[in-house]
């Protein structure tokens, strides 16, 4: 089984896309996608210095378009998995068939635009924690009232918050734990990007999508999302949402996943998944000359017809509005549940507002328990495919 994996931000190298602009219809297909992007990514990929790509409005749409442009040179219909680290999910839902490269260029470019300026709102930062006792490290940085904005694991842990609460971290930090300062804009995947939430929403409005023909995980928990609409709507949340790239690597190994393509930049993900899933085959797709290794590895171990023995596909349920979760009577895991068939209301000050599912499936999991606080986006329920 192969996954296919697109990096997020901090992956990009100055002149990295330099030898793709060899390729036949390569160059072009930037331009094109620079006009929607605002930006040149032939420059930023080739010419551009490393403070230049560091802003974050110009990598957003640098990293998914380079992730596009090496997709295109592989047969990603032989692919089984997709999934991306934080902006790279926008690059995974395309390979899967969620939307088209031009709305993930589009979203990409009002994603790192946004969030960029919800940066110079207010002064905030990231460090980076390795090591320590994973609950001592979330303890430590909740302590410090900060947020663990990318749990990415192989002891790997991201806090994002104030300076004052990043410096109180760094002064008491976990035992057997080194904090590292990340040079960035401010603290993404925390609630300070609430603008850029909001900015994202309104323009994904426009957005046509459809389902996944592919297994497509979440950073949101690891799920395999089969719903282009609800994939949608967790790539608007995501941007004040923590990362859990930690759960998406669980699922890879819960679905016994035998070989792993890093798209361009790679070396990022292919580092954390060598660390975390033993005996498992990666190959990094920097340059062309990456791409016959690639090809092999679709061939040893992509699908090209898809298979009916049972595999593990679900989806999750949404919350729609804010308010209190009650699940509808007598609706307990393990239940066969309808397309379209009412699971439970939020009860908000104006009413209760229908759950509903949006597949016909196993109820698998609660994810919230009655009478539970919930948010708009919040997942309720993971709903399996029947077999």
């Amino acid at each position: 089984m192969l996954a296919v994996l697109a990096p997020g931000q901090g992956s990009q190298k100055p002149g990295f896309l330099t030898p793709w602009l060899a390729l036949p219809g390569a160059e072009a297909r930037l331009r094109w996608w620079s006009v929607l992007a605002g930006v040149d990514l032939v420059h930023l990929g080739t010419e551009a210095g490393a403070e230049e790509i560091k802003d974050t409005a110009k990598t957003q749409p640098l990293l998914v378009a380079a992730a596009l442009l090496t997709a295109e040179q592989l047969p990603m219909y032989d692919a089984t998995v997709f999934a991306g680290h934080s902006v790279g999910e926008l690059a995974a839902a395309t390979m899967a068939g969620v939307f088209s490269s031009e709305a993930a260029v589009t979203l990409a470019a009002v994603r790192g635009r946004e969030m960029a300026a919800a940066c110079a709102l207010e002064r905030t930062g990231m460090s980076a924690i390795l090591g320590g006792d994973p609950d001592e490290v979330i303890a430590a940085i909740e302590a410090a009232g900060l947020v663990p904005a990318n749990r990415n694991g192989a002891g790997q842990v991201v806090a994002a918050g104030s300076l004052p609460g990043l410096e109180k971290l760094t002064a008491n930090p976990p035992a057997r734990a080194r904090i590292i300062s990340l040079q960035v804009a401010g603290a993404f995947h925390t609630p300070y990007m609430a603008p850029a939430e909001e900015a994202l929403a309104a323009i994904s409005a426009g957005v046509t999508t459809a389902n996944p023909t592919r297994m497509l995980l979440s950073n949101r928990d690891g799920v395999a999302v089969d719903h282009g609409p609800t994939m949608l709507q967790r790539l608007v949340r995501q941007v004040t949402a923590p990362v859990r790239w930690d759960l998406c690597m669980a699922t890879l190994a819960d679905l016994g996943v035998t070989a792993v393509i890093e798209l361009a930049p790679a070396g990022t993900l292919a580092g954390l998944i060598k660390r975390t899933i033993k005996g498992i085959e990666i190959v990094s797709v920097n340059t062309p000359d990456d791409l016959a290794a690639a090809r092999d590895v679709f061939a040893r171990h992509g699908s090209p017809v898809p298979t009916h023995e049972p595999h593990p596909q679900f989806s999750v349920v949404l919350s729609t509005a804010a308010g209190t979760f009650t699940p509808a009577d007598g609706l307990v895991e393990g239940t066969e549940v309808g397309d379209g068939q009412r699971i439970g209301a939020v009860q908000t000050p104006q009413g209760p507002v229908d759950v509903t599912a949006h597949g016909a499936g196993t109820l698998a999991e609660w994810l919230v328990t009655p009478d539970d606080p919930v948010a708009p986006g919040q997942p309720l329920a993971r709903i399996g495919d029947q077999l």
